[in-house]
Order: C-alpha cells, then structure tokens, then sequence
C-alpha cells in the first residue's frame, strides 16, 4: 500500500512545477510582448528560472524514492 500512497503523493507533487513554469513563461511572454527588444536577456532568465524549478521537481522524486 506505501508505494501506491508514495506515488499518489509525487503525482500531487508535480502540480508546483507545473504552475511554476506555466506562470514563468506566461510572464516572459507578456513581457516580449511589451518590449520585444529584450527577448534575448528574457529568454536567457527563463530557461535558466526554468531548469531550478525542474530541479526542485526532480529532488522531490529522488526524495520519494530515498524515503
């Protein structure tokens, strides 16, 4: 039963990645489109925002299965 608990559990936990980069590209994109003059620093800023928050989404698998 602990694993399918376990797996319930990591599935809930990728709701906050999720959001996170929905949030994060929603944002760059309303930001190019209000001065697309800066696309190239955004873009650096969002790839960059985006892979902390796929590591933050990954040590919560590695946690789930350490545990």
């Amino acid at each position: 039963m602990t694993g399918s608990i376990a797996t319930i559990g990591y599935g809930l936990a990728t709701l906050g990645p999720a959001i996170g980069i929905g949030m994060l590209v929603a944002k760059t994109q309303e930001s190019l489109a209000r001065q697309p003059e800066v696309r190239g620093p955004l873009f650096t800023n969002m790839i960059l925002a985006i892979a902390f928050v796929e590591a933050l989404g990954l040590l919560g698998l590695v946690a789930g299965l350490i545990f």
